[in-house]
Parts: structure tokens; sequence; C-alpha cells
């Protein structure tokens, strides 16, 4: 059966001068990011502030991508809805976060950093004293780590583990099963909103 994926567009309309003013509180050099359904917008400012900024990188952002900016990159403005990708972008490159979302503008703070560092030791404190543990596979396309999972399985010490296989991964459905640890292999952020799930690279 094929597959169609069809981006779906922000009706949001950009403000100019309130872009032109937020950007002037950003650094010189600054990648832009963006939600797939944000693209046109992030398209539209970075040709409104070209001539007043450097522009190292401007890329989509997905749940389960972790992209890679210039050194020179001092700050990263990202177009999306909630905190979710920023928080993430914040934690995995150590710059400045600045969030826009409906002409609002937003950074990510020091707190919210705290707290998803807080947040991963309890997850891996959780994975040292859990006897037994769920290790999650997704079958979806880009996330797909099987082979990994197998071989974490097969080397993994005082431990009984399951392995949990699916195309949507959901931790409501996890309440289903008396365990208090999963390792995730699927999407690196899984992580972000469930203290339960620790991801395979930090185990």
């Amino acid at each position: 059966m094929k597959t169609l994926f069809i981006p779906v567009k922000s009706k949001t309309k950009l403000n100019s001068k309130k872009i032109l003013k937020i950007s002037s509180k950003l650094p010189k050099n600054i990648a832009i990011a963006y939600s797939v359904q944000y693209k046109e917008i992030a398209e539209q400012i970075k040709k409104l502030i070209a001539d007043k900024k450097n522009i190292t990188k401007i890329t989509q952002v997905l749940g389960c991508s972790k992209p890679l900016f210039p050194k020179a990159t001092k700050a990263i403005l990202i177009i999306t809805d909630g905190k979710f990708h920023a928080t993430s972008l914040a934690f995995e490159t150590k710059l400045p976060v600045y969030i826009l979302n409906s002409n609002k503008f937003e950074k990510v703070s020091k707190k919210d950093m705290e707290f998803l560092e807080k947040k991963q030791k309890a997850a891996y404190v959780r994975y040292l004293n859990s006897k037994e543990i769920g290790i999650l596979v997704s079958t979806k396309p880009g996330q797909q780590k099987l082979n990994r999972a197998i071989e974490f399985k097969k080397n993994l010490k005082n431990k009984k583990s399951y392995l949990f296989i699916s195309n949507n991964l959901n931790p409501q459905e996890f309440e289903n099963f008396n365990l208090n640890c999963f390792v995730n292999t699927a999407c690196p952020r899984m992580d972000i909103e469930d203290s339960r799930i620790i991801n395979l690279n930090t185990t």
C-alpha cells in the first residue's frame, strides 16, 4: 500500500514589523528551525531579516530528528507550536533557543532546561533500579532500530526485558503492563514527556 505524506500549511499571517523588532534582540549569527506547517513562514522570515542577520542554517525539525548546526551559530529561532521541539534543541545544542509561535516570542528558560535534566536523571535512576524493563521498537521508516534493540536485549545483565514493537508507540498504553521503565530505540524525544522512558544511548 502506498503512503502519501501531505504537509499541512499554517494560516498564520506574518507580522513583519513585529518580526523585525524581535530579530533585533537576536545575535548576528542565527539558525532558523521550523515545524513543517511553518515552512513558508520560516522562508519569509529568512528573507525579511537576511540583510541584518547571518542565517547559518534553515531546517525542518521532526520529533525524531536531531539537526546539527554550524559552529558559527549563536542562537536558534524556531517557528513551532509549544515548547517540545524548542526545549529539545536547547538541551541538545546548548544554544539559546527562541520560540516564535503565532507572532509571540519566548525564550527557552534555564528553568525549562533544569526541569528536563532532572527528569532525565530520575529516569536513569529508575532504569538502574528496575529488574524488569520494556524495550521500545518502532516500525516507522527512519525510526526502526530492531537490530540494535535485539543486541541490547542480548547483552543486558541482571534485568528481565521484553520487546515492544509497534508502528505508533503510545506511552498511555504502557499502563497496561506492570513495568516501571522502558528503554527507547525509536523517537529520541519520547523521554521528554514520560519519566519512565530512557533513550538507549543514555543507558
